[in-house]
């Protein structure tokens, strides 16, 4: 499917046209039909070429801009009318404004009541004015919606048209653009728009843009089919499973969950009126929405746009300023940054300008963040910037010196804290800032590295401070003349051998810690081995504490550590034998 708009002056025979094509009526309303005004959005197909073409018909009122912007704002093509016996008039100007603001490059020129007047002129001034645009040089057609003449010649045109519109993304994350929403009698809420990426499921979880609230495909229709799935491009009906009507409204964007970011702040590119002279309160439209903006110029093409309500909006993405109150639209826009940061000290805005026009943005946002999952910078419309360490785009500044303050850091922490094995390696990521896997990254080829999750020098010897030395010194005097008579917990509270300490003269090789409050010298389970030797095939627990000299307090956990070495195995009626 292909989803074109219709643009141009009021009575120019839009509606007339979409009519005359697709047998069907575009005028929702009893009063549009009533008055022979379009007044909202109309919507009816056609089957062209072996596929199918949506129109969204827009008024072309002055009064009714808004409309006609939540209309076109989301579409990628457009068919644009102007009448032969009245010619070029301001509200095909102020169409084609738009048009051109938004970035729209897909059209085609119709000029119609050619039984009223020769279109010669209208279509020679017609394309002149759009060839000035980013629609460029269209293709044109005379109609007659009264006589039909023509008709043929533009199903041709928009076949071609059509065939030339580049292919949507059927993966790509879903925004669906609300441009009407009503209720149906038994079904419940019920979301229109034209689908312009993605893919969308009956069963599939949305999210509302405006309230992050999340909501349920209860059911799908696309040109008045029921579907299971819609692929884009498609004009589609969402039924929202218990969701009351006043939850979305028309400007509400229907969301993949978790992909987008809603901000309030933008920076942008402006095509048209140069930032100084925009009015500084406008209105900003961006898909089917509109929200009160105010314009903070930055450069002589760029602004910062704060908008009174959250959008989820990306970067790339296009739209325009519009003053309601002088019917005129001042300047398109292309999002360069949609989370820029705060502008503070004097001279802020014009470095954040200079910033913007050397086409950093997204690695300014790396640069001040330092490190950025590559998920967040898609969600905000960037590709990865920066260098990427898995999951992570990292400033390539930060990396360089991160190996440097990471070593100074975990020197000074070794210095507060002299007993530990070495400094956790999530305390040094957080003191320092950085996702564990960037800081594992730094690391390595350095004379630090990571060791069951402590930083730690890779040469490092466990050297034990002057007071611990002297400590372990004494127990190491005790254990060489009664080598399995253990100090008592007081005794090793008395010489400050606490757990730390302990630990400590442990990883140093001094010391083997059987139990919490017992240690022995590093070498006990080998002389241990050797003293059992020296017993009959298989011996008690007291035949051992006799045979080692001491008590049942140290003899027992010995054993049982022995057993778990391998050393010893406990057989079936409590003794024990070597292994």
């Amino acid at each position: 499917m292909h989803v074109l708009a219709t643009a141009g002056h009021v009575d120019h025979g839009k509606s007339t046209l979409v009519r005359q094509l697709t047998g069907m009526e575009p005028d929702r309303l009893a009063e549009e039909r009533r008055r022979g005004l379009t007044v909202d959005l109309g919507f009816v197909w056609m089957e062209l070429a072996g596929d199918m073409l949506a129109f969204v018909d827009v008024p072309g009122h002055e009064r009714f801009v808004p409309n006609m912007l939540a209309g076109v704002g989301p579409v990628a093509a457009v068919m644009f009318v102007v009448a032969a016996d009245e010619g070029w008039r301001a509200q095909s100007t102020e169409h084609l404004a738009a048009l051109d603001a938004f970035g729209v490059r897909h059209g085609l020129l119709v000029v119609t009541k050619s039984d009223r007047a020769d279109p010669g002129p209208a279509l020679v001034e017609a394309r002149d004015r759009i060839a000035a645009t980013t629609l460029g040089d269209v293709g044109a057609v005379a109609v007659s919606g009264h006589t039909g003449a023509g008709l043929n010649r533009l199903r041709d045109a928009l076949a071609g048209l059509v065939a030339r519109l580049p292919a949507a993304d059927p993966d790509a994350d879903i925004r669906l653009w609300a441009d009407r929403v009503f209720t149906v009698r038994g079904a419940g809420t019920v979301v229109t728009g034209t689908l312009g990426a993605g893919t969308l499921q009956v069963g599939a979880e949305l999210e509302i843009g405006s309230t992050g609230d999340r909501v349920v495909v209860r059911g799908l229709q696309s040109l008045g089919v029921t579907r299971t799935e819609v692929a884009a491009v498609a004009r589609v009906a969402i039924n929202l499973r218990s969701v009351d009507r006043h939850a979305v409204r028309r400007g509400d964007a229907l969301l993949k969950p978790a992909v987008w970011r809603r901000t309030t702040e933008l920076d942008v590119r402006l095509r048209g009126d140069r930032a100084v002279d925009l009015q500084r309160e406008l209105v900003l439209h961006v898909g089917s929405t509109a929200v009160p903006c105010r314009v903070r110029p930055l450069g002589t093409d760029t602004a910062r746009l704060s908008l009174r309500t959250a959008l989820p909006v990306r970067a790339h993405d296009t739209g325009l300023l519009r003053d309601p109150g002088a019917h005129r639209i001042p300047a398109g826009f292309e999002v360069l940054d949609p989370s820029p940061p705060t502008l503070r000290r004097r001279g802020s805005a014009r470095d954040r300008a200079h910033e913007l026009d050397s086409g950093a943005a997204a690695a300014g946002y790396v640069r001040r963040h330092g490190a950025v999952p590559t998920d967040e910078l898609r969600a905000l419309g960037w590709e990865p910037a920066g260098m990427l360490i898995g999951k992570w785009a990292v400033d390539e500044q930060l990396f360089a010196a991160l190996s440097g303050r990471a070593f100074d850091r975990a020197a000074e922490w070794s210095v507060q804290n002299p007993l530990a094995a070495g400094m956790p390696v999530d305390q040094l990521r957080r003191d320092l800032g950085v996702p564990a896997q960037v800081l594992v990254a730094a690391l390595r080829g350095t004379d630090l590295g990571v060791f069951s999750g402590l930083i730690r020098r890779t040469d490092a010897t466990d050297r034990l401070p002057g007071r611990v030395e002297r400590a372990v010194a004494e127990v190491e005097r005790r254990l060489a003349a009664r080598p399995f008579v253990a100090p008592e917990a007081d005794e090793l509270d008395h010489l400050g051998l606490g757990t730390r300490e302990l630990a400590a003269a442990e990883r140093a090789g001094r010391l083997l810690r059987i139990t919490t409050t017992v240690v022995l010298a590093p070498d006990a389970l080998t002389r241990a081995a050797r003293v059992l030797a020296g017993l009959s095939n298989t011996f008690t627990v007291s035949e051992a504490r006799r045979a080692f000299g001491t008590t049942r307090r140290v003899a027992v956990p010995l054993l049982e550590r022995l057993d778990a070495a391998g050393i010893t195995r406990r057989l079936p009626d409590g003794t024990r034998s070597l292994c």
